[in-house]
Parts: structure tokens; sequence; C-alpha cells
């Protein structure tokens, strides 16, 4: 049995490849945005979601919005929609597959099929000194879906209502006057903003440990097209030791929505269109 020990020992030594080269991939211009951000862009809105709670908000495109921490620890779970067609949202899983597990300054959170395109770029990071820590752990995921209800009963037979889903499910149905049934099926996977996560070395599996965000970080996004943003306040807090809690120490977020620049076309700015496939799937009509 040498040969078969050897055809192991050969295959896992094959060296990977990257799924999705992205040498071809648009790159942002974030001296574009630097500029559009420094005309002293008036603010529109200053909001702040409660502990266990959520928010929704509009961001135009060509604006920016802020998440700041203002008075503890805190991460949250950000959501994505288009604000003319909530059926066009965030895409974690393809976010992921073309910029990696954690997203910072440059990277941009993409749209779902058959959309496929930019939704916002992350224009400014306070915590991308971070990097990957001595375990693995990094700042900003699309790894992780959501604490939620069905996964919390699952594995502990209650019924707890703040869980990051149930927020957004309710924060959705109340700015767009939807039913909870009929906001939740728009409710989706998540950046998970300031929360450090990474896999572990021995089996995979998926692990939090205390953030590093301190009062005065934050996370700045361009809208690259109209956007309704929903935003939860974690019940795990810094997600240190609980990811659906209400005993955790948790605080409030900030969410500050800023302007379009005057004159982004002459800027060099055009909003990204829808992707370009045909939708045919090799089919006859």
């Amino acid at each position: 049995m040498k040969h078969v020990s050897e055809d192991r020992e050969y295959h896992r030594n094959i060296e990977p490849v990257i799924c999705y080269p992205v040498q071809s991939l648009p790159k942002a211009d974030l001296d574009l945005y630097k500029r559009m951000r420094h005309t002293s862009l008036p603010k529109v809105q200053d909001l702040w979601v409660p502990p266990r709670d959520g928010r929704c908000f509009r961001v135009p495109k060509g604006g920016f919005f802020r998440i700041s921490s203002v008075e503890g620890s805190q991460v949250g779970d950000l959501n994505l929609w288009n604000a003319n067609n909530l059926s066009e949202r965030f895409y974690s899983g393809k976010t992921r597959a073309l910029h990696g597990t954690h997203i910072t300054t440059g990277q941009r959170m993409w749209s779902s099929f058959p959309y496929l395109r930019p939704m916002a770029t992350i224009v400014e990071d306070t915590l991308d000194w971070y990097g990957v820590d001595p375990f693995g752990g990094s700042v900003h995921d699309v790894i992780g879906t959501r604490c939620d209800p069905y996964t919390n009963t699952l594995l502990c037979g209650d019924q707890y209502h703040n869980c990051c889903h149930s927020n957004l499910t309710r924060a959705l149905a109340n700015f767009c006057d939807l039913t909870l049934k009929e906001a939740e099926l728009h409710v989706h996977d998540v950046l998970n903003v300031f929360m450090c996560t990474g896999f572990t070395r021995d089996n995979g599996q998926y692990f939090m440990k205390a953030s590093p965000v301190r009062p005065g970080d934050y996370l700045e996004f361009f809208a690259e097209i109209d956007l309704i943003a929903g935003l939860s306040a974690c019940p795990g807090g810094n997600c240190s030791a609980e990811h659906s809690s209400d005993t955790a120490a948790c605080f409030p977020l900030q969410v500050e929505v800023f302007e379009p620049a005057q004159g982004l076309a002459d800027m060099g700015w055009q909003e990204p269109k829808t992707n370009a496939y045909d939708q045919s799937h090799g089919g006859l009509g």
C-alpha cells in the first residue's frame, strides 16, 4: 500500500489555485472618492442604532455613510438593498470569493445575481491596522451569516427575538411598511462590521473573539447605487464570549449619512451598470 500513501501525500501537497483571479476586476478609485469626500459634504442624517436592535436608513448614490463605535466595543450586522428594487441585495458569498473572508479599504460589497455589481465601496477603515492575528482572526468578515432565532432555537431550545436576523427583519418591515413575513424574505447574510473572526486551524470551525473596536473607530462607505441599509447592534456586544445574549455588555452604533458631491459625472464617477451576462443560460428561449 506504499503507492497509496505516496498518492495521498502527493495530493495533500499540491499547491492551491485561486478560484477567482481578480486582476481584471475594476479597482476602486480611492483618490476620486477622497476628492468627493473632502468637498465639505453636508450631513443629512445622524442615526443611533440602539443596543440589541436594528435600524434602516437610506443613502443616495454618490453619497457616503459612516458606522462608528460611540460608547463601547460593539459589533454590527449590515445588510444592503437597492433602494428601488429590494431583490438586488448584498451577496456576501460572492464578495468573499472576490475579496476574501474579511474586507477593508478599497474593497466592495457586491450585489446578488443577476445584477452582480458594486453596491458600496469601503473608503476608510480605522481598524485596517489589525491585519491577521496569530489565530487567523481578522476584522469585518463576510463569513458569518448573522445570529438568528432559528439556530438559537435549534441549539438552545428557547425563543430569543433580539438576534440580528430578527433585528434586521423588524427594521426593514418598519422602514418599508412591510409585514414581518414579507420583510424577513429580504434579510440576507451580512457584513459583520467590527467583528473579529476566523476559522480554527484544527477543524475549520468559525470562531469569534473580542473585537478591537473602540469609541471613535469607524468604517466609511461610498454608495455606488441608491441604497437602503439595515444595521443591527449585535446582542453579543463585542462578541468576546456570547453571540446572542441579554447579559453581554452592548452599546449603540452611530450612523452618519453624507449627501453626494456636486458634479459627480464631471469628477469622473458613474453608477455601476448591472452585469452584462445575457441571462440566456444556454437555453432556447
